[in-house]
This record gives structure tokens, C-alpha cells and sequence, in this order.
């Protein structure tokens, strides 16, 4: 299992090697296979396509997440600061390849690619639900349900703003992320002040 996992890595690690050199537009499995000296039905008993790749690679943010919880005193902040550190992580993970998750997300996103758009969707809604409990958010119910809802939207939109964040430190989109925190609903769900 362990060296399904390290040869998982490595094709992850490869791709992006592959980026840098000519963008993720222009990778293909084989040339994955070639750079790593292996078969591409080694390829394929990891990964069933390029785009099972990039997710594989974008979980990768998730797990960086989902270690904001271990910051001394993270479980005392508010719900509001929770989410905002915990996202923050998410989006630091993926700083310094944003062109990447755009030429991800543009592919996806071709209207012949529905069901990438269908499994996008799943992706979405499965981050949200890591990102709830990166922030220790203990709601149930009806609660539960708001809380995905204001949730997916401020993700959602935060992650277009942060596609196109120039700022050094992406200070527009932690400014943006930060004032969505402060918006009505989310000072409803979560009265606590940050």
C-alpha cells in the first residue's frame, strides 16, 4: 500500500515538475510515465486520468487545511476565526500554483466536459464539508444545512477572487475572505465577534 501511496506522490510530483516546464495544458500521461521511467498502466493503476491527478493534487491543500487545528489556541477562536485560518491554509497551499488551478478549473469547466463539471461539483461540496470540520464546526440539522450553504458561497467566491489575486501575501483575497466572515449571515450563524 505504501508504495502504491509513494508512486502516487511521485506522478503528483511529476505533473507538477511538467507544469513548470510547459503548463498543465500540454501535459499528458505518457509523458509522465517517461519522466518517471514507468508504464503507463503503472500510471493508470494510480490514476484513472490527468484530471484524477490534479484533484489528487488540489486533496493536497485539504490535508494543509486541515493542520491549522494544531496552532496552539486554535480550538479557543471563534467559529469565524476558525474558518478564516483554516481557509487561508487552503488557499496558501496553492499560492505559488494559481495558473495551474485556473488551467485546471478552465479545462474542467469546457462545456464538452460535464462530467467534470458533475464531479466538481461533488469536489466542491466535500471541501466544504473538510473546511467545516478543519474550523471544528459542531452544528446539526437545519443549522448544519444553513452553515454548508453560507459556506459553499464564501468559498465559491473567494476562490475566484484569489484566481486572479496579485497582491503580494494575497492580501485582496484575505481582505475579501475576511469580510464575507463579517458578513449578515455569517454574524447570524456564528455571533461570536472577529
Amino acid at each position: 500500500m505504501s508504495d502504491q501511496r509513494d508512486l502516487r506522490n511521485e506522478i503528483i510530483d511529476a505533473a507538477l515538475a511538467l507544469d513548470s516546464e510547459v503548463g498543465w495544458p500540454h501535459i499528458h500521461l505518457h509523458l509522465i510515465a517517461d519522466r518517471l521511467g514507468i508504464s503507463l498502466a503503472d500510471v493508470r493503476r494510480c490514476f484513472i486520468d490527468l484530471d484524477a491527478v490534479a484533484d489528487a493534487w488540489i486533496e493536497r491543500a485539504v490535508h494543509d487545511m486541515l493542520t491549522a487545528r494544531q496552532e496552539p489556541g486554535f480550538d479557543d477562536l471563534p467559529e469565524r476565526e476558525r474558518l478564516e485560518a483554516s481557509l487561508n491554509r487552503w488557499l496558501d497551499a496553492l499560492a505559488g500554483r494559481r495558473s495551474t488551478v485556473r488551467a485546471i478549473l478552465q479545462y474542467k469547466l469546457r462545456p464538452a466536459h460535464i462530467h467534470h463539471q458533475a464531479a466538481l461539483v461533488v469536489a466542491l461540496s466535500r471541501t466544504v464539508q473538510w473546511w467545516r470540520e478543519a474550523a471544528v464546526l459542531t452544528a446539526t440539522g437545519r443549522g448544519r444545512e444553513r452553515e454548508e450553504v453560507v459556506l459553499t458561497g464564501i468559498f465559491g467566491t473567494t476562490v475566484l477572487t484569489w484566481l486572479f489575486d496579485s497582491t503580494d501575501g494575497q492580501e485582496r483575497t484575505r481582505h475579501f475572505l475576511h469580510r464575507r466572515l463579517q458578513s449578515r449571515p455569517t454574524r447570524r450563524l456564528w455571533p461570536a465577534s472577529i
